[in-house]
């Protein structure tokens, strides 16, 4: 697959031409997991700096997930018998996975966001083993994902998850473990070596003691002890006191805003925008100057920089669309939403199962560092399991109801074309409603022509405006092979390299 430079010259100034279907679309796949045909004519015509504020207004105002039964279980809340005790735990992580997937799907930037976060303060369930703490990490993703992004770094630090992933529980006065507080300044605010030294890790180590009393039952919130954290003087960024955590996180932000805005505005433009955001890489460091201003000025609130962002000139470039590769996650949720088929809990255990397989475990990233995204994405085997999955996922839909594979062809052409006789009048509505920018080449479009045109149709039978003397026997919204021909376009579709892209 080519690889994309970015030669985005567009600026940060808002865009202002009404929104079109390929544009609304384009804010779609980036800020959720894509939409239906329905959302998206809904969108065409307004302005996009309306949408995004209206989004953004929905992500602010949105509740957490609300808390599952189990929320504050330990230990000497599940059987005694081992193998009992692992039976509920797995229910209950199957539960949560679900709900948090249809959330994915259904809750469009909050979701993204908190997706994205998980990412950056990343932990592994593996590792920290209990069904309360994910509920607490994800629920503080989910309170501060377009939050503040100081409160943000604050409150991630001592969930139980971070603390026993990253080694905070073992963390005492006596002898600090530096581990923390060298992922708090190289992966979650300042990036590898940028305005910190190996001896500011080792003084925030002990200002960020304590944190350890982790109870006798097991799976327990973790609490502060006071009689394990190191009341003396440390020096941390220049500045000398007897720091705590609270003062970790006051002195980071005072000495280093610069270096944060820098940090998380290039994150945030390479998820959102494009990969490559290096010096040569059209106006992307022009671009996350800009936002690392409105970042600073903000007192590092996220929403504005977002709402500059997605409803700049430069965030609806031509050369910003189509351009990152999806994850297995982008695979399966945008396909779902963008055709509006029907799904039940079975089908999201489906997606999170073959994201799995496919490198993108769900609560459980490679490492600390995350997923690297984008190429890593792809290479051989992953390839052939991306085409392999997406099909057995079409085929499931068809088999449990064909018609509605008819219902997203006369969605996709509208209204007025709901009982077209046009063969191209289809193809072109549905490679436009699942890919970026439609196909490649004339070829290709004529190719995925000839799959549509199943040999049952004869082709005398499709109508005048497409067939000079076409009898118009086949009809969109009547003729019984229409489901099947939707399928296959789908089928072939899927093995294009513009369906890997979003």
């Amino acid at each position: 697959m080519e690889y994309f430079v970015n030669c985005n010259t567009s600026t940060l100034a808002p865009y202002t031409t009404p929104l079109d279907k390929y544009r609304a679309a384009h804010l779609y796949r980036r800020l959720g997991f894509s939409a239906s045909v329905q959302t998206i004519d809904q969108a065409v015509g307004q302005t996009a700096g309306n949408l995004v504020n209206s989004l953004i207004n929905e992500a602010v105002n949105m509740a957490p997930t609300p808390a599952p039964a189990w929320a504050d279980w330990n230990n000497s809340n599940y059987p005694a018998d081992d193998d009992l005790a692992g039976q509920v735990r797995r229910a209950q992580r199957e539960e949560w996975r679900i709900s948090y997937t249809n959330d994915l799907l259904n809750n469009n930037l909050r979701e993204r966001l908190s997706f994205f976060w998980s990412n950056h303060f990343v932990t592994e369930l593996d590792v920290y083993d209990c069904n309360s703490f994910l509920y607490y990490y994800v629920n503080c993703l989910q309170r501060n994902a377009i939050g503040n992004f100081r409160t943000f770094v604050s409150e991630i630090g001592l969930t139980s998850a971070m603390l026993y992933y990253l080694d905070g529980v073992y963390n005492n006065g006596n002898n600090p473990n530096e581990n923390y507080a060298r992922e708090l300044y190289e992966l979650f605010s300042l990036g590898e070596g940028n305005g910190y030294t190996e001896q500011d890790i080792i003084e925030t180590a002990k200002a960020l003691t304590g944190y350890v009393e982790r109870g006798e039952i097991g799976c327990e919130q973790v609490l502060f002890d006071p009689t394990r954290f190191d009341a003396g003087p440390k020096t941390i960024l220049g500045q000398t006191g007897n720091w705590n955590y609270d003062d970790v996180i006051n002195i980071l932000f005072q000495e280093r805003p610069n270096e944060i805005a820098g940090f998380i505005c290039q994150k945030l433009y390479e998820y959102f925008v494009h990969p490559d955001s290096s010096d040569d890489a059209g106006n992307a460091q022009t671009i996350i100057s800009g936002m690392a201003s409105t970042f600073i000025a903000n007192n590092f609130e996220i929403a504005p920089v977002l709402a500059q962002l997605f409803s700049s000139q430069h965030f609806f470039d031509d050369e910003a669309i189509g351009v990152i590769i999806k994850s297995p996650f982008d695979i399966y949720l945008s396909l779902i939403n963008e055709t509006n088929f029907a799904y039940d809990n079975g089908t999201l255990l489906n997606v999170i199962d073959t994201s799995r397989l496919l490198g993108q475990e769900l609560f459980d990233p490679v490492d600390v560092a995350g997923w690297q995204r984008n190429r890593t994405w792809i290479n051989t085997n992953f390839m052939i399991g991306r085409w392999l999955s997406a099909e057995v996922y079409l085929e499931m839909f068809y088999q449990n109801n064909p018609q509605q594979f008819r219902t997203l062809a006369m969605d996709a052409v509208g209204g007025a074309n709901s009982n077209t006789s046009n063969p191209e009048t289809v193809v072109t509505a549905i490679v436009d409603k699942i890919t970026p920018k439609g196909l490649l080449t004339p070829q290709d479009f004529e190719n995925a022509m000839s799959v549509f045109k199943i040999e049952d149709v004869p082709e005398n039978y499709y109508g005048s405006d497409y067939i000079p003397g076409g009898l118009g026997l086949w009809m969109l919204s009547v003729s019984p092979e229409v489901p099947s021909q939707v399928f296959l376009l789908l089928m072939h579709l899927s093995r294009q390299p513009e369906f890997q892209l979003k």
